[in-house]
């Protein structure tokens, strides 16, 4: 297993990317053979009701993670959210799943984001 820092946290919801404010975070490579990534995000509590709902729908979830260093390109990541622990003001939300597959470099992909955008 390596894990690493996770420095930024985005979730794609009802079509756009919203990025979540982390007081911590670790991404954990299993390096199993299922290829199964954990991540947890360590965040406000204001999140709570959000997050208790991604549980209980069971869907997957796109996320960009900014791993290690903040200048590196956001990985992209089809995710599970799995589990919800509270933590005095704070909640641990803890993630399952695989990193996907980049086709398009991080800069292709922001400008193509920005031309739709308009």
């Amino acid at each position: 297993m390596k894990t690493f820092k996770m420095l930024s946290f985005e979730l794609m919801l009802d079509g756009e990317l919203k990025k979540f404010p982390l007081t911590d975070g670790i991404i954990i490579n299993q390096e199993n053979s299922h290829q199964l990534w954990v991540l947890e995000a360590f965040m406000p509590a204001a999140y709570k009701n959000l997050f208790d709902g991604l549980i209980l729908s069971g869907d997957m979830l796109d996320a960009r993670v900014i791993i290690s260093l903040p200048d590196n390109e956001p990985a992209p990541f089809s995710i599970l959210a799995h589990a919800l622990t509270p933590i005095d003001d704070k909640i641990s939300v803890l993630f399952k799943g695989r990193l996907k597959a980049q086709r398009k470099k991080y800069a292709e992909l922001l400008l193509s984001q920005l031309l739709e955008q308009g």
